[in-house]
């Protein structure tokens, strides 16, 4: 680190140009990105999509559907509206509802759209259709495209809004713990070049990797939050050491001191994102890219862009006094000296508060985002409640078989009829099956006998040969299963599981969206303990390396889960139970998830921040327990500053209207909170001084104090 520290201070302008050249090509790009941004990252490479597109490219049924809903319009006013779209190529095929009276109810009508599993972007479609409607009042539009696109757009709101609440008290916080505005805005300037040059290259990733439209909000979030923190440490840093040394030997010690604490911290972080690419779904590996993107940008950006900038600025750093700090050393001083005249009593009380936090996760209840995520201000969100709630679109739940027998032809045999009216029985014996569609129930025929017959009447020949085609096509056969419960129920989803389990004979598999559900549970489950595991070994021996320690790491992944289960507790209280204002509503599956492998990562931050000073202290030949107390009081104020940064611009996300942002950003804001008050401050100060010497012990190691 000394070689490198030296080689930043000789060519500080350099890389000052070189990262600002860097920054104006990508920005470019970064611009770009929301319209490569498609779906909500659900999406699972299995039977579901397995089988959506066979059924769209062989039986030519569709791969999506959007809806349009009329309100008090006549049939020639529906028909016009319908004979406009006409003239959008992507269309297969327009439903009418005039003259069907399944579509029609009290005033309400509606249409489908229907699309083949060629269209790869329904965005411009969407447009396109809304400018063709628009002027049409009483006419709007919903189904998946449509609000994946409106969820897409309330992230970038979210986003603006986010950065408008969080970043101005973010400057506000760093002129409490800086005093002057050019210190103040460096570290925000620094991280708004990191997230700008990470979302430039997600852009151009985009055209090789499907990106969710979540990344938007994750990236930006995790970027700003981590280079403030890092800004804040280093530059703290190199002014301790103006007051002694050159400006050039400030910055190179603070290159090699938080420097290094940076690096260690950001492998901890890079770990709990690169663990969620074990979970095969979109939005994990998303963000496993585009989070591993932001931190490493963020790495090296604070340790080569930003301690170049202070080279450059030495003394104008201290431009633009807003106030001076006043000392804070004895206020801390006093803390410290109480937490280690008390640490079992303390230790007793933070864990007690923790485990009563987790009390209400007995009652979480983890469900798969849909129209729910959106707002409900969204027209598409009112169109989809709207079919709901007079046409019951969400009562029963189509579930599609599709089945392949051995050979081209062998549905049409008299033996494959028999499977066919055999695999229809077994699911209408089933008591969460309403009904099915099939060849025979299209056809009112309930034998193969019946069946043969009625194909064979030389009066009609081959009367049924259309139906059959319908339903088979060469060694494929499908049928469709209608379930008396909502797609997204546990019933549903083991209603599916089990049959995905059953021997009918044939090769089978299932989709819908109970099959999609029930997958997208079951591979999160079986992987998430693997993400964990990951996590929690590779955390340990990067602590353990970082300093030369068992018990170290080992307390570090303890208090860790303990603060998770807190905040998990907290969200549950919040989200679920309905306070604060909120309406209760159920707990997005990912965002345990999400939240332990960030937060696991994040947290690990003030860990390194606070033991490096002490480990700093200890190695110079202070005993265990002053060590412990000189490394608290100068650190206290950084990371209790850097963790109120972190909270106001994850927090600000509460403010926001997509649901799963909202929780997410409030779950990051809620464990840092914990972490850096109750742990931090607390916890982990009190096992040090219980440990002593103990804490340094590493095995076959000789002391080299």
């Amino acid at each position: 680190m000394k070689q490198f520290a030296a080689f930043i201070t000789k060519f500080a302008k350099p890389i000052v140009l070189l990262w600002s050249a860097l920054l104006i090509v990508l920005a470019f790009f970064a611009l770009q990105l929301p319209s490569k941004l498609q779906g909500d990252g659900f999406f699972y490479d299995g039977d579901h999509s397995y089988v959506t597109k066979e059924l769209s490219d062989t039986f030519n049924l569709p791969a999506k559907t959007i809806f349009v809903l009329f309100e008090n319009k006549s049939d020639e006013e529906i028909s016009s509206a319908l004979e406009s779209l006409e003239t959008i190529e992507e269309i297969q095929s327009i439903t009418s509802p005039v003259g069907v009276e399944d579509l029609n109810k009290e005033g309400y009508a509606y249409g489908m759209l229907e699309f083949d599993n060629t269209v790869d972007d329904y965005f411009p479609i969407i447009d396109e259709l809304r400018e063709k409607l628009g002027d049409i009042n009483g006419i709007s539009i919903t189904g998946e495209p449509v609000i994946s696109k409106d969820i897409n757009v309330a992230s970038q709101n979210d986003l603006i809004k986010a950065e408008t609440i969080g970043l101005p008290i973010a400057l506000i916080v760093l002129l409490l713990a800086f005093g002057t505005i050019v210190a103040s805005l460096l570290p925000i300037l620094v991280g708004g070049a990191t997230v700008v040059i990470t979302l430039g290259l997600l852009t151009l990733l985009g055209d090789s990797v499907n990106l969710s439209i979540f990344v938007l909000n994750i990236v930006p979030m995790l970027g700003l939050a981590l280079s403030i923190d890092f800004a804040l440490l280093l530059i703290n840093r190199y002014r301790e050491e103006r007051n002694t040394q050159s400006v050039e030997q400030s910055v190179q010690i603070a290159i090699q001191t938080a420097g290094r604490s940076i690096i260690f911290s950001a492998l901890c972080v890079m770990i709990g994102l690169g663990a969620m690419i074990v979970i095969d779904v979109e939005i994990f590996m998303n963000i496993a890219l585009g989070g591993s993107i932001v931190v490493l940008l963020a790495v090296l950006t604070g340790i080569t862009l930003l301690p170049a900038a202070l080279t450059i600025l030495g003394d104008r750093l201290n431009k633009g006094r807003v106030f001076r700090i006043k000392p804070t050393a004895s206020r801390w001083q006093k803390f410290a000296a109480f937490v280690m005249k008390r640490p079992v009593t303390i230790i007793v009380v933070a864990i007690i508060l923790l485990c009563v936090a987790m009390v209400p996760i007995k009652d979480i209840e983890l469900t798969i985002p849909s129209t729910e995520s959106l707002p409900e201000s969204y027209e598409s969100r009112q169109t989809f409640d709207t079919l709901d709630e007079q046409f019951g679109l969400g009562d029963n739940t189509p579930v599609f078989l599709l089945a392949e027998n051995d050979e081209a032809g062998a549905w049409d045999t008299t033996e494959g009829r028999e499977k066919i009216l055999d695999i229809q029985q077994q699911l209408l014996d089933d008591p969460l099956v309403d009904r099915v569609t099939s060849m025979f129930t299209v056809a009112h025929i309930d034998s193969v006998e019946m069946w043969e017959m009625a194909n064979s009447n030389p009066q009609a020949p081959g009367a049924l040969e259309e139906v059959a085609e319908n339903f088979i096509q060469e060694d494929k056969m499908y049928m469709v299963a209608y379930l008396n419960t909502e797609g997204s129920s546990f019933e549903a989803q083991d209603f599916v599981r089990d049959w995905s389990e059953k021997d009918l004979g044939v090769d089978f598999a299932l989709s819908g969206q109970a099959k999609f559900n029930q997958e997208i549970f079951d591979e999160i489950s079986s992987k998430v303990l693997i993400a964990i595991a990951i996590i929690i070994v590779s955390t340990f021996f990067i602590l353990m390396i970082a300093f030369r320690s068992i018990l170290i790491p080992l307390k570090a992944i303890l208090m860790n889960i303990l603060g998770l289960g807190a905040t998990f507790g907290i969200l549950v209280y919040i989200f679920q139970y309905g306070h604060f204002g909120l309406e209760a509503t159920t707990i997005v599956l990912i965002i345990p998830v999400l939240t332990f492998c960030l937060v696991f990562g994040l947290s690990m931050d003030y860990e390194v921040f606070l033991i490096s000073r002490i480990q700093e202290e200890y190695l110079k030949g202070a005993t265990n327990t002053k060590a412990t107390v000189d490394g608290l009081v100068s650190t206290s104020k950084i990371i209790t500053s850097a963790a109120l940064i972190m909270i106001v611009i994850t927090g600000a996300f509460a403010f926001t209207d997509v649901m799963p942002v909202k929780q997410i950003g409030v779950g990051i804001a809620i464990a840092i909170a914990i972490d850096a008050t109750i742990i931090r401050l607390m916890l982990v100060p009190s096992f040090m001084k219980l440990f002593g010497d103990w804490n340094w012990w590493l095995p076959f190691r000789k002391n080299t104090r």
